[in-house]
């Protein structure tokens, strides 16, 4: 699958995802602001319906005092005729008519009936214009008690009833706070426990008694509710569930993609290295085949025909030279493949002993210097580690420091000496080996990635450099299993340097 096709099906997926998470998102917001603001209507509603309560109650309050009074000073239950002024246009009594006088029982006359409806009129009557004075008296005595302290006006301890009562008739049953606060905002006449303006959230309020005169004093009813959020948060929990799965989609969905990413990137790094083996495989096979070519000349089958000194001849030792070289080459080459795959799968036995590093490195530096040299540049040793003894594989950690040695060379730059150093230092009870070069250098984007297998930094067009990818790759397998660490500090074009860090031996 080419790489655009991937990249295309990628931004269809993340768009397809951002756009679901968006919708959800966009859905659990409007559902909250529409709960929020239901919320919030059916608190006002309540707090209204209060405050309505607040003033019935006064009400039946100043009438059952004003009856009180009023019988109280009457002495009996009815006030007295003289105090009753008759008002007809005020009543809405209707008149009592006979339709057949004669279906009355004749124990009565017609001015005995005449009298008893007259008394019935003018009882009602006096019943009528006592209530409507009494309410009179009960609408100027309420319209003084504004007047009165607040204590006086509401009966505390029916308040939380009340509260609670037209609460849960708007269906919202949780927990609430509320005080009453007068004019000033530091006055608060009365509050239930754990109510706090400054913590609490958000704070409604509702005047009560707002039809008292404007220059008395004004008071508040303010309530709060401690889990108003979760309250409201609980309405789109059912919504979790599939912004959870979607998640999980996006999790699995990115999980894949890497894996797809990576095994293209494996792919990509195989061919690479099958490419670059053809051709590291090509050079030693050629040389053999030309040297095969040169031992079947006519010259040299006369040679061994006339039974001449074939052996002693130059053409003949260069010949044995190069295909003996280059046999040992496709040894080399094979070898370290096989060893890789063997650590693959756990099959690479190591023979751990007790090593001085600081004799392996020089022992490596002598058998190095002479390729170095060939290059114009100078190789440097300062074993200047003075606990140098470790638990390594002879044969291993050699090849290990030959290959970065290698690539030193490898690496080098044209236009300037090639300068390599190699030094061991300590660090607590760490051996510290490193090889410092001033080659071409690693960019910072790559440094991760060096020690991948099959990886080689990209040249662009140019390959000047041979190589399989393996080699950082078996270096580091080697210092994990010797319990070691390696790291590596670069910067293009001003060099390299690996740093090789193993235990000690006490």
């Amino acid at each position: 699958m080419r790489k655009s096709v991937i990249w295309l099906l990628v931004g269809v997926m993340v768009f397809a995802f951002a756009g679901l998470l968006s919708l959800q998102v966009y859905y659990i917001h409007i559902i909250v602001r529409n709960q929020k603001d239901q919320f919030h209507e059916a608190v006002k509603r309540s707090l209204f319906q209060v405050s309505h309560n607040l003033e019935l109650d006064e009400t039946a309050r100043v009438l059952k005092d004003r009856i009180y009074d009023i019988n109280k000073k009457a002495g009996r239950k009815n006030p007295e005729q003289k105090n009753i002024t008759v008002n007809r246009q005020l009543l809405d009594v209707p008149d009592i008519q006979i339709d057949n006088p004669e279906n009355i029982t004749t124990s009565y006359g017609k001015s005995d009936l005449r009298y008893e409806s007259r008394t019935v009129q003018e009882s009602l009557i006096e019943q009528y214009v006592y209530r409507e004075n009494l309410v009179n008296e009960v609408i100027r005595a309420s319209m003084k008690s504004y007047d009165k302290p607040i204590e006086e006006r509401i009966d505390f301890r029916k308040l939380e009833l009340y509260i609670q009562t037209e609460l849960a008739n708007n269906n919202l049953v949780l927990p609430f706070r509320y005080a009453i606060k007068g004019y000033s905002p530091d006055t608060i006449y009365r509050k239930s426990s754990g109510f706090d303006v400054s913590a609490s959230g958000h704070v409604f309020s509702q005047i009560l008694f707002p039809k008292d005169p404007a220059q008395t004093k004004s008071y508040m009813l303010l309530l709060t509710f401690p889990n108003e959020k979760s309250s409201i948060l609980d309405s789109v929990r059912f919504i979790i569930p599939s912004i959870v799965f979607t998640c999980f989609l996006l999790l699995a969905f990115s999980v894949t993609l890497w894996i797809i990413m990576r095994q293209k990137h494996l792919s990509e790094m195989k061919k690479d290295f099958i490419s670059n083996m053809t051709h590291e495989l090509k050079t030693p096979v050629a040389s053999i085949s030309i040297a095969a070519q040169m031992l079947s000349d006519e010259s040299m089958i006369d040679v061994l025909e006339k039974g001449g000194p074939l052996r002693e001849s130059a053409a003949f030792n260069r010949i044995t030279k190069t295909i003996g070289d280059e046999t040992r080459r496709l040894h080399f080459l094979i070898d370290k493949v096989l060893q890789m795959s063997l650590m693959d799968d756990g099959r690479s036995v190591m023979k751990i002993k007790k090593v001085d590093v600081n004799d392996l490195l020089l022992n490596v530096v002598r058998i190095f210097d002479i390729q170095v040299e060939k290059c114009g540049g100078r190789l440097e040793l300062k074993p200047e580690a003075t606990e140098s003894v470790a638990f390594v594989d002879e044969m291993h950690f050699t090849n290990v420091l030959f290959n970065l040695l290698e690539n030193a060379v490898k690496y080098r730059r044209v236009d300037v000496p090639l300068k390599l150093c190699a030094e061991t230092g300590n660090t607590g009870d760490k051996i510290v080996i490193r090889i410092s070069d001033n080659g071409t250098g690693i960019r910072k984007e790559y440094l991760k990635k060096i020690f991948d297998r099959f990886y080689r930094v990209s040249t662009g067009n140019v390959h000047n450099v041979k190589g399989f990818g393996l080699g950082l790759a078996y270096v580091k397998k080697i210092i994990d299993e010797l319990n070691g660490t390696i790291k590596v500090e670069s910067e293009l074009n001003a060099g390299t340097t690996f740093i090789i860090s193993l235990p000690c031996v006490q």
